[in-house]
Order: C-alpha cells, then sequence, then structure tokens
C-alpha cells in the first residue's frame, strides 16, 4: 500500500516538473521574439478563427472573409448568447430598400473574457413583413454592399477601443477585460451609398423607437450612440442565464489574467495560453454566437 502511494506521488511529481519546465521554456521563447514576429505569428493562429489582431491597439476584430458569413444572421443566436457565456446588449434596426428586408445590428457587451462591440450589415432576399422579422435568417451583406462602420466602444472611464473599416460585420474584442453591458456605450458611424439606402434607414430608427435628437446626419453619414436597447427582452430565466455567465464571465476573466500572469501584453498571454493550453487558447476565440453549429454547416453544403 505504502509502495502505491510512494508510486503515485512520484509520477505526480513527475508530472509537476514536466509542466513547471515546459512552462519555463514557452515563457523564454516568447520573451526572445520581436513584437512584429508575436503579432505576425498571432495573426497567423486566429485566421482560421475568423479573426485578425491590431497589434497597435491590442484588441481583435472579424476578417471581411470570415467564415462565420456563411451563417447570416437569426434572431435566436441573440436569444441563446447567454447560454454561451455571451452578455451584452444589441438593437435590431429593420428597413426596405432595394427590394430586400435590410438589418443593421448593434451590439455591446461580454463575450466571454472579452469586452466587445459590433457591427452587423445583413439583408434577406426579399421584403419581409415585421411580423416575420424574428423568424428570418439575414445573410451578410457582400463585398459590392459593404459599408464604412466606425466603431468607439467606452465606458464612464474612458475608451476603450476604437475601429473604422468597411465591412459586413465589423467588431473589436478586448482580451482579459470584463464589463457588464449597461456600463458600455458604443459611438457608431455609417456611411451609406446613397440617400435612399439613408432615408431607409432612418425610417427603420423612428420604427425602432428613436427619435430625431437620438442620431445625427450629415451627408451620407450617420451617427448614432447607443446607450441601451430599446426593446429588450428581459424575462425571469433571461436575467438568471445572463448573471450566472456574467458570474462566470468574472471568475474566467481573473483566472485568465493569473495564468497567464508573467505577461502583461495582450499578444504576449495569447501566445502563452496557444502554446502551453491550447484548449484554452481555442476558448478564448469563440467569439461568436454559433460555434457549435460549424462543422454541422459544413457537412449540409457538402
Amino acid at each position: 500500500m505504502y509502495y502505491l502511494i510512494f508510486l503515485i506521488f512520484l509520477i505526480a511529481l513527475f508530472f509537476i516538473l514536466l509542466f513547471h519546465t515546459k512552462r519555463k521554456k514557452i515563457i523564454a521563447k516568447i520573451c526572445k521574439m520581436e513584437k512584429t514576429e508575436k503579432c505576425f505569428l498571432l495573426n497567423e493562429v486566429v485566421k482560421p478563427f475568423g479573426y485578425c489582431y491590431h497589434c497597435s491597439c491590442g484588441f481583435f476584430s472579424t476578417i471581411w472573409d470570415a467564415w462565420q458569413k456563411d451563417f447570416g444572421y437569426t434572431y435566436l443566436f441573440d436569444k441563446t448568447a447567454p447560454r454561451f457565456q455571451m452578455v451584452f446588449q444589441c438593437e435590431p434596426i429593420y428597413f426596405d430598400y432595394d427590394g430586400k428586408t435590410w438589418l443593421i445590428e448593434f451590439w455591446k457587451g461580454q463575450y466571454g473574457i472579452n469586452t466587445g462591440a459590433e457591427i452587423g450589415v445583413y439583408h434577406a432576399d426579399r421584403i419581409i413583413p415585421p411580423e416575420d422579422y424574428k423568424k428570418t435568417v439575414f445573410f451578410g451583406a457582400t463585398e459590392n454592399e459593404m459599408l464604412n462602420l466606425s466603431i468607439l466602444l467606452y465606458n464612464e472611464k474612458g475608451r476603450y477601443v476604437w475601429i473604422q473599416e468597411k465591412h459586413w460585420w465589423l467588431t473589436a474584442f478586448l482580451t482579459g477585460c470584463f464589463s457588464n453591458p449597461a456600463d458600455l456605450f458604443l459611438e457608431t458611424s455609417i456611411t451609406f451609398p446613397d440617400y435612399e439606402m439613408l432615408d431607409a434607414f432612418v425610417l427603420g430608427m423612428y420604427a425602432a423607437g428613436y427619435c430625431a435628437k437620438d442620431f445625427y446626419v450629415f451627408g451620407l453619414k450617420v451617427t448614432f450612440t447607443f446607450f441601451a436597447p430599446k426593446n429588450e427582452e428581459t424575462g425571469f430565466f433571461t436575467r438568471f442565464l445572463c448573471r450566472f455567465a456574467q458570474w462566470k464571465n468574472r471568475f474566467f476573466c481573473k483566472l485568465y489574467t493569473w495564468v497567464t500572469r508573467p505577461f502583461c501584453q495582450t499578444e504576449d498571454r495569447i501566445l502563452y495560453l496557444y502554446y502551453h493550453l491550447p484548449f484554452i487558447f481555442r476558448k478564448t476565440l469563440r467569439l461568436h454566437r454559433f460555434q457549435k453549429k460549424k462543422k454541422c454547416h459544413r457537412r449540409n453544403k457538402k
């Protein structure tokens, strides 16, 4: 019996030493890398997830040809998001233009261990009656339909992140940062290709419950600050899921900081996870609301 306990102790000690040695080697490897090398490598490893890393600012965003575009958007994604540790406020704006119903939606909140914001540009293939909006799958705008978008995400303490790009799904995610959605402010701007689309979007804003003082129009550009959704669904079960998800998000943010404590910069922390704890690295990069369906979707396409 004592020999068995001693053997178990030796095996445990061996794996602890192996883990510690591997950790030290990885830390030394990352410390020897130049910043440009780190950022290039990080962009290579996150690209299959549909993201890129902005090294100068320290945040992730989506690439325009991300695989997530194949899924489009449906109301169910937002409805089930808290089950995947995603707690955010969203504001969908529907409007009819060019024989189609369009959807431009804004999001801000907590995506696992990431504080972030999104703007999505989608449309259906026809005019959809309002009662069917939540049943319809909207598809991402094509390359010719993408709009010039900007995101400025901040709280009462100051600016978090800013990005401007021509896109169909502009995003910004800060890893290891915890926030409550209600404490975030999302200042956005959208530049439309013509006044017909601009006017249709403005009508959509009015239909969603906004008034003229809530946004600013200059030429073909609309600037809008998203504080709180006009028609938020807050049932008891939804509130419970969100609070539980936020409790876990806060815990995992602290755990992420502790595990990657040899480093301070985001690129160092993420590369450390990539080399040392790849399963946590993959979990960290799951910033979208439909990761569980990717494999099934690919099989269906075949």
